[in-house]
């Protein structure tokens, strides 16, 4: 693979809803995020995950990172509630509750909208 070529997609369960890594299952990004507001996501998450590396190698409380973690995982439809299971009006809210919280600096929290 080349830096040109696009990464292959990871098998998925029929239903689509876990993609299957080393044999083992787990839960899919929500499909209908739509792809600018994924990849604002999973950069968020991925800035969260290197916190938590940061943290944790500086003997620091790496908890604020991993709850950044945990709201990333959960806007991608990852953690929390089931994507499949929502209507699209509240994967709608979800999504982007979790663009609120990604636009905040590290260790604050955008306030939860009904």
């Amino acid at each position: 693979m080349t830096p040109a070529e696009p990464k292959p997609r990871p098998e998925t369960t029929d239903d689509g809803h876990f993609v299957v890594i080393s044999g083992r299952r787990w839960r899919a990004t929500d499909p209908a995020i739509p792809e600018d507001v994924a990849a604002v996501l999973r950069r968020a998450l991925m800035a969260a995950r290197r916190a938590v590396g940061a943290a944790l190698r500086a003997g620091e409380d790496p908890a604020p990172a991993r709850a950044r973690v945990q709201a990333a995982k959960v806007a991608l439809g990852e953690r929390g509630v089931p994507w499949w299971e929502q209507t699209l009006e509240q994967r709608r809210r979800r999504w982007e509750q979790g663009l609120r919280a990604a636009d905040q600096p590290p260790g604050r929290s955008a306030a939860p909208r009904p």
